[in-house]
């Protein structure tokens, strides 16, 4: 699902505002914590948690470019479309 990140919170924790509208607690797993580096308004691709549905793992960062090429293609919704 795609998610773009609203607010830094901190202990690898970001707000996320995802495609179906819901404001989600994004959580980068131990795997890429030193792989990617988030800033507010990046694009991103996260999967809810099946148990609680206010929480995410965000799995990718798409860079400035690649969010501009998605736009271009319309692949991005029009709620998440800031790019």
């Amino acid at each position: 699902m795609f998610a773009v990140a609203d607010q830094l919170l901190g202990a690898y924790k970001i707000k996320v505002m995802c495609e179906d509208g819901k404001s989600r607690l994004g959580r980068i797993p131990g795997r890429i914590k030193k792989r990617m580096w988030i800033r507010e308004g990046d694009l991103l691709i996260v999967k809810p948690w099946d148990f609680q549905d206010d929480k995410a793992n965000i799995l990718y960062r798409y860079t400035r470019t690649q969010a501009t090429y998605l736009s271009r293609k319309r692949m991005i919704p029009e709620i998440l479309d800031v790019f």
